[in-house]
C-alpha cells in the first residue's frame, strides 16, 4: 500500500509537533524515521495510524484520504516497543488475536498462526505461555501478531528498543529478510541509526516537526544535509568554513576538500577516518586528550594547540593509538571531508 502525508500538521497547545510534513512511502518500501526525542517521529506514526488527529493536512492510504477513518479500519498493523502481548494468553492466542477480530474461521486461523510462527523463527510455539518467552521471542510473537491480519502497511514504534545490542543487531537483519519475503510496506520509528540503516530502503531524519533529510542510508551517511544531521549521526568534527576552490578555511586551518564542493560560507564535516596522525611536526599541532576503544577502531580525541580551535576526533587502529598526553600532528584527507549544503 502506498502512503502519502500531505502537509500533515499536529499541534499540542502552543507547540507544533508536526509542521506541514510531506512524505511518500511507496508500496513494498521500508522507510525508517530517525530523530532525537521531541522531533515528531512518534507523532507522525500515530497520525498515520489514526491514533492522533491532524490539525491540518492529510494522510492518504492507496490514494484515499483517511480523515474520519478510525484506526481499526485503516488496514494498518502496529507493533510497539513494549510488545503489548496478552500475558494471560499463550503464544498462539496472541498471534490469532487480530484474526479473531476479523472473524477468520478457526481452522484458517490455526494454519495462519502456524505459518507466521515459522516465518518469525518460532515453529511449534503456539502453546507456550508468554511469561516463558525471552525478550527476543516476545518481539517475534508481537511481529507475528501484527502481520497476522495481512496489513497493507506495517508500522513499528521502536520495535527493538528494549533488547540488548547483540540481539538487536541479529533481529534487525531477520526483520529485513521477513519484510522482503512478504513484500510488506513498512514505516518504522527508531532513535538508533544503526538499526535504521540496516533495515531501511530509505531513511527520514526529523528535527522539530520537520523533515531535515530523506534519502537512502548510504546517501544520508555520506552526505548529511546539514550540521544537525551530521551531529545526529554521531559526527563531532563539524565546523563553519569558507570554501574556495578545493580548500576550506576552518578553525583547524586550511583543509583540502573534494573537487566540485559547494563554495562560499559553508559547514564542513571531517570524518574521523580522514584525520591522519603524524609523529613529527607536520599538520595541525595537537595533544591527545583521551582514547576510546570502539571495537573496530580506537577513537582519539585531540586538543589543538590553538585555544580557539575546537577538539578534533580521529580514528586509528589499536596498535597505532597514541597515549593520552602525547603531542603530535594531524593531517587531513580530502576524500573524508564533506562540504555540507
Amino acid at each position: 500500500m502506498q502512503l502519502q502525508l500531505d502537509g500533515a500538521t499536529v499541534r499540542f497547545g502552543g507547540r507544533t509537533a508536526l509542521d506541514s510534513v510531506g512524505l511518500d512511502v511507496a508500496e513494498r518500501e521500508i522507510v525508517c524515521v530517525l530523530g532525537p526525542s521531541g522531533s515528531g517521529k512518534s507523532t507522525l506514526l500515530r497520525a498515520v495510524a489514526g491514533l492522533q488527529e491532524l490539525d491540518g493536512g492529510r494522510v492518504l492510504l492507496a490514494g484515499r484520504d483517511q480523515h474520519g477513518v478510525p484506526a481499526h479500519r485503516r488496514g494498518i498493523g502496529l507493533m510497539f516497543q513494549d510488545h503489548q502481548l496478552f500475558p494471560q494468553r499463550d503464544v498462539g492466542a496472541n498471534v490469532a488475536f487480530g484474526l479473531r477480530m476479523h472473524q477468520v474461521p478457526r481452522a484458517e486461523r490455526r494454519g495462519r498462526v502456524a505459518e507466521l510462527l515459522t516465518t518469525v523463527g518460532l515453529p511449534g510455539a503456539e502453546h507456550r505461555p508468554v511469561a516463558t518467552l525471552s525478550g527476543g521471542e516476545q518481539q517475534r510473537v508481537a511481529l507475528a501478531r501484527a502481520l497476522a491480519p495481512q496489513p497493507a502497511l506495517l508500522m513499528l514504534d521502536e520495535p527493538l528498543g528494549q533488547l540488548d545490542r547483540t540481539l538487536r543487531e541479529r533481529l534487525v537483519v531477520e526483520l529485513r529478510g521477513i519484510f522482503d519475503r512478504l513484500g510488506t510496506t513498512v514505516l518504522a520509528v527508531t532513535h538508533d541509526q544503526g538499526e535504521a540503516f540496516a533495515l531501511a530502503d530509505r531513511v527520514v531524519v526529523m528535527r522539530d516537526g520537520h523533515i531535515a533529510q530523506t534519502g537512502t542510508p548510504l546517501d544520508v551517511w555520506q552526505r548529511p544535509a546539514d550540521g544537525f544531521v551530521a551531529r545526529f549521526l554521531g559526527f563531532d568534527n563539524v565546523v563553519p568554513a569558507t570554501v574556495t576552490g578545493t580548500a576550506a578555511d576552518t578553525p583547524w586551518g586550511k583543509l583540502p576538500v573534494p573537487d566540485g564542493s559547494p563554495q562560499g560560507e559553508r559547514t564542513v564535516l571531517v570524518r574521523p577516518a580522514g584525520v591522519r596522525l603524524t609523529g613529527g611536526g607536520d599538520g595541525l599541532s595537537c595533544t591527545v586528550e583521551s582514547r576510546t576503544f570502539r571495537g573496530t577502531h580506537v577513537s582519539v580525541r585531540l586538543r589543538p594547540d590553538d585555544p580557539s580551535a575546537p577538539p578534533l576526533e580521529a580514528a586509528c587502529t589499536l596498535r597505532d593509538a597514541p597515549a593520552p598526553g602525547a603531542t603530535l600532528g594531524a593531517l587531513f584527507t580530502a576524500d573524508e571531508i564533506t562540504v555540507l549544503d
